[in-house]
């Protein structure tokens, strides 16, 4: 198996003062709230902060390595209910055990990933188009499929668990931490393992640099550009699980809008729109921003309209300083 080129190795040492510049916003953020809210630093309202991050934060995860490579996926949020709304069919509508709800949810994640990678890496269609049709197709099937109807879990009692429960807090009464935080933070571990130390996260960023080089020098960017959608599609069926299991339902018409908050969580951590550039730690980071960010205008009674506006000019500020940064190394 040919090795990534070298040139692979550049974006991640570059990546290193993007992330510290997201963390030193994120203490910002949470010294400024501490001092204008008594509130925010309650136990209630971190634990509050974490759950809100947990399903952005997973999805961010899944598509962070999609914009590595230079490509986007706006199916993210779609299929993620398209994932719950499979994992109600397999539990409520087939009455089949647990697991293998949990299986069929990341399963069909997978197999969507695999069928917009193809549309993507073979039949050369670009992604924003490729993933703007996959979107609207699993937002129909997802209505279709369930009825238009939302999906209870209540035949599946144990089904909640999955992210409502807390395995920290039944070792550590004091420290009851939800799983669905403990699921993003375990996910990060191990998909920054992933990008950071195995031969797909470095033909990632090789791919994200110059694809045509990668190409030349004999790897087949198709099927390494496939497996990332492929990834990318399951880790959405994590985020499905969780997002239907903490309202113990599948709700069909859910979905819509989440791909965007996560790719806005990828890019304010640091990751380049243009590919070759990015961390996992950014994109948890950056999650955290927006959960922080939300969590602490609702707090001060901001309205609605206005947490909105805060947000879009945080995302332009993210993309301008990534592109000023790009202009800086070019020059």
């Amino acid at each position: 198996m040919t090795d990534a080129p070298a040139s692979a190795a550049a974006p991640r040492r570059i990546a290193v003062p993007q992330k510290l510049l997201a963390f030193a916003s994120l203490i910002v953020l949470l010294v400024f709230f501490s001092v204008a809210s008594p509130n925010f630093l309650q136990t209630s309202n971190i634990l509050a902060i974490l759950q809100a991050t947990a399903v952005n934060g997973v999805l961010a995860i899944g598509v962070t390595m999609i914009i590595i490579t230079g490509g986007i996926d706006l199916s993210i949020g779609t299929l993620m209910t398209f994932c719950a709304v499979t994992a109600g069919v397999i539990l409520t509508f087939w009455g089949l055990p647990l697991p293998l709800g949990v299986l069929g949810a990341i399963g069909m994640g997978a197999f969507c990933g695999l069928v917009s990678g193809t549309l993507v890496s073979r039949m050369n269609i670009p992604p924003f188009i490729a993933t703007l049709g996959m979107m609207l197709i699993l937002k129909g099937l997802s209505l279709v499929v369930s009825g238009t109807k939302p999906i209870y879990f209540n035949d599946t009692p144990s089904y909640p668990e999955i992210a409502q429960g807390s395995l920290i807090g039944d070792l550590i009464p004091a420290v009851p931490v939800p799983n669905a935080v403990l699921i993003l933070f375990l996910l990060a571990a191990l998909m920054g393992w992933v990008l950071n130390r195995t031969v797909l996260g470095r033909y990632c960023f090789a791919i994200g640099s110059n694809e045509e080089a990668v190409r030349l020098s004999g790897v087949d960017t198709r099927w390494w550009k496939t497996a990332i959608y492929v990834l990318g599609g399951a880790i959405c069926g994590v985020a499905g699980l969780i997002i239907s299991s903490r309202l113990n339902s599948a709700q069909p018409a859910l979905g819509l809008g989440y791909e965007l908050d996560a790719i806005a969580a990828v890019v304010i951590g640091g990751t380049s729109l243009a590919g070759g550039r990015g961390s996992i730690l950014g994109t948890v980071i950056g999650a955290l921003i927006m959960a922080v960010l939300l969590n602490g205008l609702r707090i001060l009674s901001v309205a609605q309209e206005w947490q909105t506006v805060v947000t879009g000019l945080i995302i332009i500020a993210a993309v301008y300083l990534d592109m000023f940064r790009r202009g800086k190394a070019a020059g």
